[in-house]
């Protein structure tokens, strides 16, 4: 059973930084890809960035040049800086792996960012 746990979640003030790190109970290169989403209040879970294990990523154009995801296979975790904030960023991030043969979709228990002032 994989196992997926957010941390790093919290209060960020407009404008600052926090990174979120996902531990995964087996190497993040055994994965087909790895990403965070988010969803805020009264709106549809999104797709914030993933990462490919060849290391090719995709970004929403929302969190374009502003967060970055990264994975450390040493250490099994996939995380996601999250610079110059925005009150918009403010929503649950979700933690996601895929496997493709079967098709399966692995999720975290989630972390609350907020972003205010």
């Amino acid at each position: 059973q994989v196992q997926l746990v957010e941390s790093g979640g919290g209060l960020g003030q407009p404008g600052g930084s926090l990174r979120l790190s996902c531990a995964a109970s087996r190497s993040v290169f055994s994965f087909n890809n790895m990403g965070w989403y988010r969803r805020a209040p009264g709106k549809q879970r999104e797709l914030v960035a993933a990462i490919h294990p060849s290391g090719k990523t995709v970004y929403a154009d929302s969190v374009k040049g502003r967060f970055t995801i990264s994975a450390d296979n040493a250490e099994n975790t996939v995380s996601l800086q999250m610079n110059g904030l925005k009150p918009e960023d403010t929503a649950v991030y979700y933690c996601n792996a895929v496997e493709i043969g079967p098709m399966r979709n692995y999720w975290g228990q989630g972390t609350q960012v907020t972003v205010s002032s």
